[in-house]
């Protein structure tokens, strides 16, 4: 049984419209559960959100049967705080536990004060909120800032779209260290199974995996030679391939084993359980068959392996190698993200690009943004996402679009971007750079969820973070305001009248 938000208050609990937050506080804690405060008590926002929430219970279920389950807008404050601080799972569960603004608006009073979160249950709950949820529920967001901003619906809304790389968890990949991991993962699994079945075959699989790492090292350890005798660069070079070679032969050798293994279990008829085991030990097989293939066709043949056939992590399959040619920054491992912001500096839109460039997602992402928000009129881009069929597809959806050109400039051009309204939008564009910085800042520099959709549901929590947070602000800096005022008329009533002279 799960609710969205229990209906009767507990002895001791403080209604979440009475939870005093500290508005001098710049710290995103504060304002980001003014935002969530904000969604809670405004009914027509948290009617829309918690309608949203609901899909999170599966329909085959029965909502009055069952264990009691975290409520479904515990979920949605675990998961937006852990985001907007950048926090991981052992820091939101100490937080969970002993903050006490975080606590009351979770719904635990003074004598609720022992209810403990463990660190399974905030993972399974949080792995519960789907990116489609999130993206509807940042919708609703994103529409109750521009209502408090007291948007014009003539003034329209002007956009600002960019892209940036996530960060995927992964090291630094070779084809030596990427075997090494597959063969890691086959020799270890391979051995947990066995244990289970009562098999004896890899009862030495610790010792198994450091014969293997030894090999590892004794290649990565390996140098090319820099001497200009060519008699001592081909003495090196034969070692570096015949090391190649033994790790390879080494490898290959538990990998048959393994495979013979594997070949006894499917013959005894396994569970389901078992059946799972063997699939994934299986697909690290596979992996480790690659990467022996790529090791003797790069070093001993000389081959160059094509880009497309390389595979950076045998753990998020997919982390891309992108170099964007920055600075200092010669290749990043992850995927890129693009985000659309407006002049309020809420996130409009947002897309995970799974092997795309941006002048692939600008007429989709501009598509969807529109379709949500139809006071869209206008938008900025640089010239990454500029191409012909682009700048046509664009003028028809917006009313004006800025898109620099790539290249040479025709008379015509000249005149449309030298136009006052291009360069002043132009200029204005970068301030999305600030957008990008303040994501990187609350929790996208990397990733830390495992596969493409934790990938996904990790960027949409940072983007509806992020926009409570700056709902949050906005709302706390006209109760500054307002304070401001009351101290200003309390000022002016002390001051005795004196008449001029």
């Amino acid at each position: 049984m799960r609710e969205i938000r229990h209906a009767q208050m507990k002895l001791g609990e403080v209604a979440i419209s009475q939870i005093r937050l500290d508005t001098k506080s710049r710290d995103e804690i504060p304002q980001l559960l003014r935002g969530l405060q904000h969604i809670y008590c405004t009914p027509k926002i948290r009617e829309r959100v918690f309608a949203i929430l609901e899909e999170i219970i599966s329909k085959k279920r029965r909502q009055k049967n069952g264990r009691l389950g975290m409520e479904l807008w515990n979920i949605l404050v675990l998961g937006t705080i852990r985001l907007n601080c950048n926090w991981d799972y052992d820091k939101l569960r100490e937080m969970a536990n002993n903050h006490k603004s975080l606590r009351q608006m979770l719904g635990h009073g003074m004598i609720d004060d022992e209810k403990e979160y463990p660190l399974q249950t905030l993972k399974d709950n949080v792995s519960l909120l789907t990116p489609d949820i999130l993206d509807r529920i940042n919708q609703v967001v994103v529409e109750s800032g521009h209502k408090l901003v007291r948007k014009k619906k003539e003034e329209g809304l002007r956009g600002r779209c960019d892209s940036f790389v996530v960060k995927t968890n992964v090291h630094y990949p070779t084809d030596t260290n990427l075997l090494f991991d597959a063969m890691r993962k086959v020799i270890s699994l391979t051995g947990v199974l066995c244990s289970e079945m009562g098999m004896t075959a890899w009862r030495q699989s610790g010792h198994n995996i450091r014969t293997v790492k030894k090999g590892y090292r004794k290649v990565q350890q390996l140098k090319r030679s820099t001497s200009r005798d060519h008699t001592k660069k081909a003495e090196q070079e034969r070692r570096i391939v015949e090391a190649h070679q033994e790790y390879v032969a080494l490898s290959k050798g538990f990998v048959e084993k393994a495979e013979r293994t594997l070949a006894e279990i499917w013959e005894m008829g396994p569970g389901m359980k078992t059946t799972a085991s063997l699939l994934e030990i299986e697909g690290f097989i596979r992996d480790a068959r690659r990467q022996m293939d790529q090791i003797i066709r790069r070093v001993v043949l000389g081959e160059i392996i094509p880009h497309d056939e390389k595979v950076f992590s045998i753990f998020e399959r997919h982390t891309e190698w992108i170099s964007k040619g920055k600075a200092g920054v010669p290749q990043e491992l992850g995927l890129r993200v693009g985000i659309m912001e407006d002049q309020h500096q809420f996130i409009l839109n947002h897309r995970v690009m799974e092997k795309e460039t941006d002048d692939k997602v600008a007429v989709p992402m501009t598509k969807e943004a529109k379709a949500r928000f139809p006071g869209l009129k206008m938008c900025s881009f640089d010239k990454g996402y500029h191409s012909p069929a682009n700048r046509i597809e664009l003028g028809r959806i917006l009313e004006r679009v800025i898109l620099p050109k790539k290249g040479r400039l025709t008379l015509e051009e000249k005149e449309v971007e030298g136009s006052e309204l291009f360069v002043r939008m132009k200029r204005r564009h970068s301030a999305v750079e600030s957008a990008i910085h303040a994501l990187e800042n609350h929790g996208l520099d990397r990733c830390p969820d495992h596969g493409l959709y934790g990938f996904k549901r990790y960027v949409a929590l940072a983007v509806l973070g992020r926009n409570i947070q700056r709902l949050g602000y906005l709302i706390q800096q006209k109760e500054l305001k307002r304070q401001a005022r009351r101290e200003a008329a309390k000022l002016r009533q002390k001051i005795p009248y004196r008449q001029a002279a």
